[in-house]
């Protein structure tokens, strides 16, 4: 019997060390999402274009919430003066158009508005490629683990020789507009 526990515990600490050797040997690295997306002329143009629709339809919304704003201060100042039935049609007037104005907010800037479908359409294939390239250099490069630093996942430290970003730009094909990997550590 106790051979048989001997046999078991020199196995667990077998299994104990390879996996503590396995895990050193994992190589790790990190990219900088924000770095890698500036880098990109697409990126930048979907953004700009994102930015141009946004503000248009903001200037649209804002547009018909002082139309309703000037009608409900018509409203008040002839209130006094109309009968009870123009009243009620005067106020289901200005809750209507209210309406459309909220309905127009929504559906341009709702949860599932035309700024998210153009935005997904503009961008995300553009993440996909850099979820492709960062895929790639993982595997290729045998990388346990890639980080993002931009992401807001806690990194107290992460060493400069670790940093595959250009990599990743490299990998995509983008030509660098800004400075390379040696400029970035004097960051």
């Amino acid at each position: 019997m106790k051979s048989i526990q001997k046999i078991i515990v020199v196995a667990l600490l077998v299994f104990a060390s390879m996996q503590l050797t396995a895990q050193q040997n994992q190589k790790f690295g990190f990219v900088d999402s924000e770095y890698i997306l500036s880098n990109i002329p697409e990126y930048n143009d979907a953004q700009e274009e994102l930015n141009a629709l946004s503000t248009k339809w903001e200037a649209e919304i804002k547009e018909m919430f002082a139309k309703v704003e000037t009608m409900y201060r018509e409203y008040q100042s002839e209130s006094v003066l109309l009968p009870e039935d123009l009243k009620k049609k005067r106020q289901e007037e200005i809750l209507k158009k209210e309406k459309e104005a909220k309905d127009l907010q929504m559906k341009y800037f709702g949860p599932e508005g035309d700024l998210y479908v153009k935005r997904t359409e503009l961008v995300q294939p553009i993440q996909e490629k850099i979820y492709n390239a960062i895929q790639e250099l993982a595997e290729t490069r045998n990388y346990a683990f890639i980080f993002d630093k931009a992401s807001g996942a806690t990194m107290l430290y992460a060493s400069p020789k670790n940093d595959i970003s250009d990599d990743v730009l490299d990998q995509i094909g983008t030509v660098m507009q800004t400075v390379r990997k040696e400029d970035r550590k004097q960051r």
